[in-house]
């Protein structure tokens, strides 16, 4: 019973269903009574946006229970029938047997007795012949109840508009049902029954919105018989569970149904509006499937024509929804950033997340409420928050940790709760926040932020700009050897930024803890965050936030989760092949070469080798602590008295050298390994560029000097390309001999930074 497409539970959307009985009769031509009871509820006061309906308001409402409890929704439109979606009933193409369906009726809560409310068992369950999926249309049902409902001031049946009835666009009409309240945010106790207001879309306003890429980086073909109904800004839909309820509008003081419930992409998302099977085109198929049911459902004249209105907005001219968050005047001016002023701490480094909402490390503040003596309630009266251009500092009424906040630090997270929301207008503004799906791209822009304690101000001369690494290469530098790398969509286990300044300033920030800031088409998302107990290792490894979305989105009910702005994956396919990673040490996986190399350093692992200030000579890093030359490179011909050696790391080609530094080469011979990983196969022998020595035979003599070098088990071989690429030939080690073993020459760095 997946109800959704793209996004199985997700938002669904409502559609007006086509077609539906003019009377007891079910005959075309003839008129409706004038007092037709279809489409009255009892009246009651509305509250507009996501709110709890007041009991009696939609008595044509119907929840439908399988293996007992809602699945989905329903409309009364005769006391012995009700319309759904089809999708609620197909799965995978069998349709489900009737007697497993109950409907309840005249149900206001579903939590505790149902006062006034009553079940009926399903006798029978219709859909049309040609229903396959969602997204192909006709997602409606017909439901025969095994006894007729018992009708009453919160149990009536809904108006269903004739074929040729037209809803103006722009309506606003009303969907209800008991979905989640947010996506994968089920709706809390009582589970009262919700309402929302949203306004019909024309065809072409709809279409042209959903033929933008936007979430899951998929558009829409809208087809007859789907309406839309939503907001381009979002923020206000249907979502999961909400299947099969109804859409309806409101004429001449009746209540038509315009559509159901069908699918959507999200719950709310930015322009995506909630997908609903239009009722009015299946008129003919509601009668010929009802026709003979006294009484059966009722389908009024429309009151009056709707009025028309300026012509629709062509597709290039529609109105398209562009995110208010993440909006900074320039990098660095973070208009989020907020400041906790706990008394007696230094102020913890945070971010605004909404109008009533901060976040921030968890770290800074458990430890003020931890003692029993304490009162937290009485801690957060003398809190402070302070926001960018705000005169004032800003109270706090309710400090929410992360429920896995003191054992996991990639759960140090705590949201902050505002006396009172803040105009994000102007300044302040909030930053944009990742849904769990999101696929920051490699290259990516990025920054720094301060997060918690002890992060310093960063002037304009030290803004550290960043860019990411591929998902690849940042997840094995971590990650155990052999392990799946997560594609595009699934949340990243790491996120690894190079900074540039950083590294030529030769710091570590190792006291500091900062947020990791990057930038899709100009708006600014708050991507992953760094502790302070991550050391020096480069590249600098990032929590993603994105894995926290829904809590974030759980305890606000207002975060700005924003859907990915940036598609550019490059080649068709290139980030969708499923990867391993390959072999690795006690310091991190070896061999691996970042496919956006910072700073034009193509291979990490090259050192150069500066010999007494008269030459310079290619090192390969094998160990944190190792490099390893050729011989003839280091040692003057005939000497073995070791010379004075500066050994750079990092920076291999990086920068041009002076001339007075000639180059004595001795390039090495590497080969990528099916896995990916890089293999040195070889050290240039004297005097050439195309002859190479081989480090196979010095296995032995490698790793009994150096004991953290790793060395590729057979099994591993390289991979050659069928190309016909001698680069690499498998018998290369042959065809330069064995090299003798004063050919390599290692050499004993003292203790690294490792980076």
């Amino acid at each position: 019973m997946s109800p959704h497409l793209w996004l199985p539970l997700a938002i669904l959307a409502i559609h007006p269903t086509p077609g539906a009985l003019e009377d007891s009769a079910f005959t075309p031509t003839q008129e409706e009574p004038e007092d037709l009871d279809c489409g009255r509820p009892t009246p009651s006061a509305r509250i507009v946006g996501g709110s709890d309906s007041q009991p009696g308001a939609w008595p044509w409402q119907v929840s439908l229970h399988h293996g007992g409890g809602h699945v989905c929704g329903g409309s009364l439109i005769a006391p012995s029938w009700i319309l759904s979606a089809a999708h609620c009933f197909v799965t995978n193409g069998s349709l489900e047997p009737a007697a497993e369906w109950m409907a309840v009726l005249g149900v206001h809560s579903q939590d505790g007795p149902l006062e006034g409310a009553h079940v009926r068992a399903v006798a029978a369950i219709l859909v049309p012949p040609n229903y396959s999926k969602v997204e192909l249309g006709g997602d409606l049902a017909l439901l025969r109840l095994a006894s007729p409902a018992r009708l009453g001031p919160v149990v009536r049946p809904v108006c269903l508009p004739r074929a040729s009835h037209r809803f103006a666009h722009g309506t606003a009409c009303w969907a209800t049902g008991w979905g989640d309240v947010q996506e994968a945010d089920p709706l809390p106790l009582p589970w009262v029954l919700q309402e929302v207001e949203l306004r019909l879309l024309g065809e072409a306003a709809c279409q042209c919105l959903f033929s933008r890429r936007g979430p899951f980086n998929l558009t829409l073909q809208l087809l007859p018989g789907m309406l839309c109904a939503g907001y381009p800004e979002g923020r206000r839909d249907t979502c999961q569970g909400d299947s099969g309820g109804p859409l309806v509008c409101e004429e001449g003081g009746r209540w038509f149904q315009a559509g159901i419930t069908s699918f959507g992409f999200g719950c709310g998302r930015r322009n995506r509006p909630g997908i609903f099977t239009a009722v009015a085109p299946y008129e003919a198929w509601i009668r010929d499937h009802v026709s003979g049911s006294q009484p059966g459902p009722t389908f009024p004249k429309q009151p009056q024509e709707p009025q028309p209105g300026p012509g629709e907005p062509r597709e290039e001219n529609c109105t398209i929804a562009h995110p208010t968050c993440g909006k900074a005047p320039q990098p660095g001016a973070w208009p989020w950033e907020a400041q906790v002023m706990v008394p007696g701490s230094r102020p913890c480094h945070g971010a605004l997340v909404s109008e009533s909402w901060v976040l921030a490390p968890a770290s800074c503040f458990l430890e003020s409420s931890a003692s029993p003596s304490r009162s937290p309630a009485r801690d957060l009266e003398a809190w402070r928050v302070l926001l960018p251009a705000r005169a004032r500092a800003e109270r706090v009424a309710r400090l929410v940790p992360h429920e896995n906040a003191s054992w996991d630090d990639a759960a140090d997270l705590a949201l902050l709760q505002l006396r009172a929301p803040v105009n994000l207008s102007a300044l302040p503004r909030a930053v944009c926040l990742p849904h769990p799906e999101h696929y920051f791209l490699p290259g990516s822009r990025c920054r720094l932020a301060r997060w918690g304690r002890g992060g310093p101000a960063l002037g304009p001369d030290t803004q550290l700009e960043a860019e990411l690494l591929s998902g690849w290469w940042c997840h094995c530098l971590y990650s155990r050897q052999g392990a799946s790398v997560p594609l595009p969509g699934d949340p990243p286990h790491a996120l690894c930024p190079a900074y540039q300044e950083e590294e030529e300033a030769g710091r570590c920030w190792n006291d500091s803890s900062w947020s990791l800031l990057c930038r899709e088409e100009g708006t600014w998302f708050l991507a992953g965050l760094r502790d302070s107990f991550s050391g020096c290792l480069r590249p600098r490894a990032f929590s993603p936030l994105q894995t926290h979305g829904p809590w974030i989105s759980h305890v606000t009910r207002g975060a700005y989760l924003e859907d990915q702005l940036a598609w550019d994956w490059g080649p068709e396919g290139e980030e969708t092949v499923t990867q391993t990673c390959p072999p690795r040490t006690v310091h991190g996986a070896c061999g691996l070469r970042p496919e956006a190399p910072p700073s034009r350093v193509l291979w990490p692992w090259l050192a150069e080798v500066h010999v007494a200030g008269d030459r310079v000579c290619t090192g390969i890093l094998v160990a944190p602590g190792w490099v390893l030359a050729a011989t003839h490179c280091v040692l003057r011909l005939g000497s073995t008295t070791v010379p004075y050696i500066e050994v750079y790391l990092g920076r291999a080609g990086a920068s041009p050298l002076p001339h007075s530094h000639p180059v004595a080469s001795a390039p090495p011979l590497l080969c990528q390994t099916e896995g990916g990983s890089w293999v040195l196969m070889g050290m240039a022998v004297r005097g050439s560029n195309e002859l190479f020595a081989a480090i196979g035979p010095e296995e032995a003599w490698i790793s009994q000097t150096v004991g953290e070098a790793h060395i590729l088990p057979h099994s591993g071989a390289p991979y050659w390309s069928p190309g016909g690429s001698n680069l690499c030939p498998p018998d290369m080690a042959g065809a330069s001999g064995s090299a003798p073993a004063a050919a390599l020459f290692l050499l004993l760095l003292p203790p690294l930074i490792q980076g």
